[in-house]
């Protein structure tokens, strides 16, 4: 799953759109010319690319069939498949996000993979079954059902630390199990805030946390959260949420622990955590290629707790499915089942260090090892078994409602305007895109 610090990507496919393109029957899969041809896209980085690449020649061999590879930036792959899904292009195989997976079934897009998958050799119950269970769809609600993918991976979003950083400071380490309190982290933080060449002006921070990717942690650790279980009021005008909210906010305005806004115009905080600047910052597992390269040692520690004394954060998702219109439906499924399942294609991933296992014993085995940073992979474990949560749009129709949230929310991180204040503005305007989400769930059917 890629990646925090960018643009979320956008929702995609108005059901009209949808409906337009799946009485067209052209594909971009097998035909005669090609033989045992289907085609794959996805989206990723170059570590991603080139591990995918190997993997799927890998299958080619086994398989004795032609993959064509079409692999796009993060930022560019939503964009790209709307435009093959409404030309009628659609590729034999895809990436799934989460909260595309009820329109695309309701409007025929995706295959019902269910016999498929249970006929295969492989044992469904050593996957995640957060992973699995994503990818169910019954009609009504995500998590039950039929199968329409299986998951590319599961993403769970650690916070991690730069231990050169504590050790220059003389500080103890964080506790791995036990998380802070909100007091005892800004306590730490601001020991971490320092002026390190003399010239006056702070040049290493404790923090510098994205909003779109950092919030979640705060508000659910605090009781708040974006919505309610049934999917079906916003709950942001609440006292948790706002007082989560109000904290992220002050770390910068009134403890003054994070990098200022003329601060980040110089260097923005992902480029000041890769120089060493920056003591926590968050961690998912597609950042280990990349992080294997710091000048530092980092590691995992659970995520600062608020009122409710337990830690939260989120775990992601992305899934792999098959259009239903692809010409080799048996092919298709099986690139699915390797990539997802297979120990071959899931070790030559996790060799490229952009993901932990899909395979429950085999991620057991990895997180025990600590030839390599992170030493605490076992973090990464906990978030998915124990107290990991989807994104709150994950199993809405939409993700348009949840969006609305962070459009005119900087007035709030500059100090501008309160928190509470913004939360009782913002949740009718989120609510009346919920429900219009509903809506098009319902007239969908």
């Amino acid at each position: 799953m890629k990646s925090k610090g960018k643009m979320m990507v956008a929702t995609l496919l108005l059901s009209t759109v949808i409906l337009a393109s799946c009485g067209n029957e052209k594909s971009e899969g097998a035909s005669k010319k090609d033989g045992d041809q289907i085609t794959f896209m996805f989206r990723g980085g170059e570590d991603e690319k080139k591990a995918y690449s190997a993997a799927i020649a890998q299958f080619e061999k086994e398989e004795d069939v032609k993959v064509k590879i079409i692999s796009t930036d993060a930022d560019q792959y939503a964009t790209k498949l709307q435009a093959a899904i409404s030309g009628g292009n659609v590729p034999d195989v895809f990436y799934i996000e989460q909260s595309n997976l009820m329109p695309y079934v309701d409007n025929g897009v995706l295959l019902d993979i269910t016999e498929e998958i249970e006929k295969s050799d492989f044992d469904l119950s050593n996957i995640w079954e957060y992973g699995v269970d994503s990818y169910r769809y019954d009609g009504e609600k995500v998590g039950s059902g039929a199968l329409y993918g299986l998951p590319k991976d599961v993403g769970p979003f650690a916070l991690g630390y730069n231990k050169d950083m504590f050790k220059d400071a003389g500080i103890d380490l964080p506790d791995t199990d036990t998380p802070y309190t909100w007091e005892e982290f800004v306590k730490v933080a601001k020991e971490l805030t320092r002026d390190t060449d003399g010239d006056g002006k702070d040049d290493q921070w404790a923090t510098g946390f994205n909003v779109n990717w950092s919030l979640q942690a705060f508000v659910w650790s605090n009781g708040g959260d974006w919505i309610n279980n049934e999917k079906t009021q916003v709950t942001v005008d609440t006292p948790e949420f706002s007082e989560a909210l109000q904290y992220f906010a002050d770390l910068q305005n009134v403890h003054h622990v994070t990098p200022s806004v003329s601060d980040a115009q110089t260097l923005d905080t992902y480029q000041r955590w890769m120089n060493g600047e920056i003591a926590f910052f968050p961690v998912g597992p597609w950042d280990m290629s990349t992080y294997a390269g710091l000048d530092f040692e980092y590691d995992l520690i659970p995520w600062p707790a608020g009122k409710t004394g337990q830690t939260a954060t989120y775990v992601g998702s992305l899934g792999i499915g098959v259009s239903s219109k692809t010409k080799l439906p048996d092919k298709a499924v099986k690139l699915v089942e390797y990539l997802s399942a297979s120990k071959e294609g899931q070790q030559q991933l996790v060799d490229a260090q952009i993901q932990i296992p899909n395979l429950i014993d085999m991620a057991e085995e990895w997180a025990s090892s600590t030839d390599e940073v992170p030493n605490n992979k076992k973090e990464f474990l906990d978030i998915v078994e124990t107290y990991g949560r989807p994104m709150p749009a994950a199993a809405t129709y939409n993700a348009e409602w949840y969006d609305e949230f962070f459009i005119n929310v900087q007035p709030v991180l500059d100090g501008d305007q309160t928190a509470a204040e913004y939360v009782k503005e913002i949740q009718p305007r989120m609510q009346e895109k919920l429900d219009s989400a509903r809506q098009q769930q319902e007239s969908s059917k």
